[in-house]
């Protein structure tokens, strides 16, 4: 079984939030449950628009998916939201150009699958390190694969929230898996970049290690993302296997 918690915060220095997640421990259509973060893109509301249109219409899709294998179910799933949010935006001047990162999990026996878009990360987590499963579809990131700029410079780069891939920007949407094995004791990490740009890694693993309950950790991954500036929206999903 496992026990999730979803935090998500406005921030210090923005008036709305575009981050937009969803949480079910339960089963889904045929998906034994359900984890997404979405971070929005656009301007005035587009953001916030987009990020709750593609998990709606993702919740939507996977209850109605006759599919079986996770991986297919997201597919199909992201595929749908990605056309919704383009023909919408293509219809509302005001929403032009909007779109959103979406990752997504659905955990079964001892395996996870993950589909991701974006920026918003998922990781594994325990007692001695903590794993970025997805890889960061950035500019930056492509940069330091390329050797243009080192990890550390990544961090702080002034283009460092320039995205290469979203959901609702272009028909031909590049959707990313991954499949992996877990263990009882881990701890799964989902979040949008608000935690991620605050906080190193380090920091991040040092309170997924205390001492409390999933809840308490989950509020002060956003706490500690404040504290240090809270320059975007915060959203973190934490996910226990009991």
């Amino acid at each position: 079984m496992f026990k999730a918690c979803a935090v998500t915060d406005v921030g210090r220095r923005r008036k709305l939030n575009q981050d937009y997640v969803y949480t079910s421990s339960e089963a889904v259509g045929n998906l034994d449950n359900l984890f997404i973060v979405a971070d929005g893109m656009g301007g005035h509301n587009a953001g916030d628009y987009a990020s709750r249109m593609a998990v709606e219409t993702m919740i939507e899709a996977v209850r109605e998916s006759k599919s079986l294998s996770p991986r297919k179910i997201f597919q199909e799933a992201f595929v749908i939201a990605n056309k919704k949010i383009y023909e919408k935006s293509g219809e509302d001047v005001a929403l032009e150009g909007m779109g959103t990162t979406l990752v997504a999990a659905s955990f079964k026996e001892d395996a996870v699958t993950v589909a991701n878009v974006g920026d918003s990360r998922f990781y594994i987590v325990d007692e001695k390190e903590m794993i970025q499963v997805t890889k960061d579809h950035s500019w930056v990131e492509e940069m330091v694969e390329r050797g243009g700029l080192k990890r550390e410079q990544a961090k702080h780069h002034p283009d460092k929230n320039i995205i290469t891939r979203a959901v609702g920007t272009d028909l031909d949407l590049q959707i990313d898996y991954f499949e992996k094995r877990i263990k009882p004791n881990q701890i799964f990490l989902m979040c949008s970049d608000g935690l991620t740009n605050m906080l190193e890694d380090e920091e991040i693993h040092k309170i997924l290690s205390e001492q409390g309950d999933i809840e308490k950790k989950a509020a002060d991954l956003v706490a500690a993302a404040n504290e240090t500036g809270g320059a975007d929206n915060i959203s973190v999903v934490l996910i226990a296997w009991l």
